[in-house]
């Protein structure tokens, strides 16, 4: 939806858009993201699927947006598990300990019509199938889930809205989630403007939509070998790719709110 064109702009540069399946079936009540708990997990690492050499990158990052936000007294506080280290045993672990307001997850997903069992997110240690996301054993479900990977929006008759469609049944209140198979590095800058943009927006679909537009009208960008941000440059790993036009839809149009804007 927010790559729809009019001629003359893209329907992102005048609404910020989330898909809500039924407003009786959300939580429509507002609240401003609150300093809190994030939990960042991830991996760069595959035994048979390609790395994603930003991922580690993408988690230092966003959890430096929310630990030096200016708007709150209080810092956020996150933990990470990275790599080997993101075992389904260790998520658990640490979702039975505490509350986390925000679940952020990348690495590899895979949809596939019919059997849920066809479609899987990939953590280090096994292939977490569509009907397993509920395995997740969080105490209160996080006001927000990011699903950092491929396909993670896209579902058919028998899972709507695919494994975001999963987390939302699970009860967290909003999802950030992806169409298509979206690029590594696209992802990487599109997420780090988007906790950027959280601490400062009175919404998720504004903090997304802001940070879809920093990455269209070339605020966000690849220059030699630093990624340029909103709050400065970063430095990159000589192992990423730093030749992408993330103004082109492709980066920026796949990542969609799911569920309550708010």
């Amino acid at each position: 939806m927010s790559a729809l064109h009019d001629g003359e702009q893209f329907l992102i540069e005048k609404y910020s858009l989330a898909q809500i399946p039924a407003f009786n079936l959300i939580d429509t009540s507002y609240a401003e993201v609150q300093t809190g708990q994030i939990l960042a997990i991830g991996s760069s690492e595959f035994e048979q699927q390609p790395p994603l050499p930003a991922v580690p990158m993408e988690l230092a990052n966003i959890l430096w947006e929310l630990r030096v936000a200016q708007t709150r007294q209080t810092p956020w506080e996150g933990r990470s598990l990275l790599t080997q280290g993101f075992t389904l045993d260790n998520v658990n672990t640490l979702l039975t300990a505490r509350d986390f307001d925000i679940v952020h997850l990348a690495t590899h997903a895979v949809f596939k019509p019919g059997a849920p069992d066809h479609s899987y997110v990939q953590l280090w240690d096994i292939q977490l199938g569509l009907d397993q996301i509920r395995s997740f054993q969080w105490q209160q479900p996080p006001n927000l889930m990011v699903l950092s990977a491929c396909e993670t929006a896209v579902g058919d008759s028998e899972a709507e809205l695919g494994f975001a469609g999963v987390a939302l049944q699970s009860g967290a209140k909003s999802a950030v989630a992806s169409l298509w198979d979206v690029s590594d590095v696209g992802t990487m800058a599109l997420m780090s403007e988007f906790y950027q943009q959280l601490t400062a927006m009175p919404t998720k679909a504004e903090a997304l939509q802001q940070a879809q537009l920093k990455l269209l009208r070339g605020d966000v960008h690849m220059e030699a070998n630093h990624l340029k941000l909103s709050r400065g440059d970063i430095l990159l790993p000589t192992d990423l790719d730093n030749n992408e036009n993330l103004s082109h839809p492709s980066y920026w149009a796949g990542f969609t709110i799911l569920s309550s804007p708010w």
